[in-house]
Order: structure tokens, then sequence, then C-alpha cells
């Protein structure tokens, strides 16, 4: 039997002026009592409180918690739910990128099943749906809106927990523009390029289907085309825009189809040094899709990435020469957008490389990676990637 669940979020909207229409859809739902989770920066700006006025016009009542820290933690987890539980709400609004969005899922999910976030590290561990939430996108970059996934930092082990559960999914999505416009150039590389990854997992994984393909191979065409745009022009509506479909249908591509190597490195990486996600994620591609593209089983993967990616041959190419073209895209896409040259730069420590592919290779991620690497392959990337 090869059948396959295809994941979506319920209602999404898109658009300059798209958290406008948020309003009616709360009214339609019944929603009254709502708990905004978001960080100090997105408080103190204004944003968390713009989001609240137009819970206000959907006569639901709200409060604000601000204290999500970037990969947040089981610690935030916990204060969270206590907070949701004592006011009682009766539906979520993260506000931010995937790190406020985590923190929802998990908060989500305590709320409908009870016990500690790490009673559902795994796949499908909870037996009743999430709080309904809601995401306000700030970045286009994670796709957390449209996925089954959600990831929680334990600080006492240093590792990230991975929770891959159809019951985490989100309800509503708002990708407007006018919360992403802002977004400073170094932040706006290293999400879009976390959207890249995804998307290029996504095409790589054992599992890909047609339809993943489908959203992968689009989101890799549109970043190519969009990103160096918005990072050189932070107020380019269009590019914005485009950027925001992107990171979306990435996601939806890598609900569908799981991810790989990369984000099973990543992750361990950004555990252990608290390093953001998506510089971790572009700094590892180049590395993982050479190292991936020994499998000759999936050498013709790549000629349909080079072709989203606009190389010129693509289609005429030998299947390993479209791995070394797109790899070496990719490389200098990293380069040209600024993102860090190698994890030497981040104070990534060589000594910590086996516990480090230890927690890889126990990573939810890795089974769908197309080579099942052994840790001392593990390390020869780490090691190459901190050079």
């Amino acid at each position: 039997m090869n059948a396959h669940r295809v994941n979506a979020v319920v209602t999404s909207f898109f658009g300059q002026g798209a958290i406008s229409l948020l309003p009616e859809e709360l009214k339609k739902r019944s929603l009254k009592r709502g708990l905004i989770i978001t960080d100090k920066f997105l408080y103190e700006s204004g944003a968390a409180v713009k989001v609240g006025n137009e819970l206000l016009k959907a006569d639901s009542e709200y409060a604000i918690y601000y204290q999500v820290q970037p990969n947040p933690s089981i610690d935030v987890v916990r204060e969270c739910t206590y907070a949701a539980k004592t006011l009682e709400v009766d539906y979520l609004v993260a506000v931010g990128g995937g790190s406020a969005i985590d923190t929802a899922k998990a908060v989500g999910i305590l709320m409908t099943n009870g016990g500690e976030i790490e009673d559902y590290e795994g796949v499908n561990k909870s037996k009743n749906p999430s709080l309904p939430i809601v995401v306000v996108n700030t970045t286009a970059g994670t796709g957390s809106e449209v996925t089954t996934f959600y990831i929680v930092t334990n600080p006492r082990t240093h590792s990230k927990m991975v929770m891959i559960d159809t019951n985490c999914l989100v309800s509503i999505a708002v990708n407007d523009i006018d919360f992403m416009k802002s977004m400073p150039p170094k932040l706006t590389a290293c999400t879009g390029m976390d959207a890249m990854t995804h998307a290029i997992e996504a095409v790589l994984s054992r599992f890909a289907t047609p339809l993943s393909d489908k959203d992968a191979l689009w989101t890799i065409k549109t970043i190519k085309e969009y990103l160096p745009r918005v990072v050189n022009k932070a107020d380019d509506l269009e590019g914005r825009n485009m950027m925001s479909y992107a990171e979306y249908t990435a996601g939806m591509a890598f609900s569908n189809s799981g991810l790989g190597m990369v984000h099973a490195m990543a992750h361990s990486l950004g555990g252990f040094y608290n390093l953001a996600h998506g510089v971790c994620n572009s700094v590892l591609l180049p590395y993982v899709m050479e190292f991936n593209g020994q499998n000759k089983n999936i050498q013709s993967r790549y000629k349909l990435i080079a072709e989203a990616l606009g190389i010129n041959g693509a289609k005429e190419m030998s299947p390993e020469a479209a791995v070394e073209a797109s790899t070496d895209y990719i490389r200098n896409l990293c380069k040209e957008v600024g993102i860090p040259k190698s994890f030497k730069e981040l104070n990534v420590r060589p000594e910590d490389f086996p516990q480090l592919a230890d927690l890889a290779l126990a990573d939810s991620c890795m089974p769908s990676n197309p080579i099942q690497p052994t840790k001392q392959e593990v390390i020869e990337i780490y090691t190459k990637a901190c050079r």
C-alpha cells in the first residue's frame, strides 16, 4: 500500500491589509477569548497590539504573552500554558515567525491534551486536536502556519524536540506583508533561505509525491527570483508578497513529504548553541545537497531542482552535472544574500561534533533523507561547514 495523507491549514489570507479579514473569520467561529503569543520586540513595536485591535472588532477579549524567545524552550511553553489556562482562553494567536508559532502549537496541544510537552515528542503522540490557533506571520520563511511540525528546545539536554502531529494544524493563517516589510535584510535572508531549504529537502525526500513536488518546485523558482530583490530592497511589495506565498507553499510541501538531513543537523546545532534555525539550515544546505547527490537513485531529482533554479542547459545536463550545478547555485545564492560562509563565524566547536551527530541521527527529520548517514559522515559534514 502506498497511501498518503494530505495536510493543510483550514483558512488562509494573503496580501497587504489581509489582517482586516480576520475579525469576520473569528466571528464565524464564535471565538471570544484569545491569548496573543509573541516576543518582546513585536509587543513593544506595536505589532501585537495592532493584531489585538482586530480581535476587538470581533468582540473578542484578549491578553498578550510576550516572553517568546528564539528556539522556544520547555520553560516558556509551560509558562505560556499556565497563562492560557488561568485566562481560560478559547483560542491562541501567534504573532511572529517560527518561534511564536511553535510556542502556540505546543500550548494548544497541552491545553486540550494535558501533561508535559516532553510527552509529545515524536509522531502523532496527542489524542485531541489543539485549541484553535490563529497565525499572523511577520517573517517569510518557516511555513509553520501550514505544517504538522513544531519544535521545542530542552535546555537541560541542549537538544530540540521535534513534534510531528496532525492535531497541531493551524486554523487561520494571515500573511499580511504590512507585518513583514520592516524585516531587516539579515532576517529576510535567513528566513528566505529557510524556506528554500524546506523546498529542496521536500524534493529530495524519500516520501516526495507529485503533490509535494508541485509546491516545492514552484517555491524554488519563486525564491530564487524574489529573495535577492527583497534583501536588497526592503519595501519591494511585490517581492514581499511573492515570498509570503513561497514560504507557505514550501510549508505545504514538506508537511506532506518530510524534510531530511539538513534539518536534522540544524536542529542539533540550534538546540546546542541556541543559533538561529534559518542560518543553520542555510550554511548546511549546499554541503548536504552535495552529500545526498552521491545517491544515483535520486540524482535525476537534482535536474528538477536545476530547472526550477533556471540554470542554463539544465534539461540537457547529466544527473551528475545537475547535482554539481544546483549545489553551486545554492552556495552562490547564500553568498549573494549575506548568509555566513561557515559555522566558524558562529563559534561552533569541532569537539562538539560527535555529540551533535548523535542528536542529528536521532532527529525525527532524518528518516526521510535519501541517504541514512553514518555518524562519521555527519561529523564530516559538520567539519566541512565549519572551515
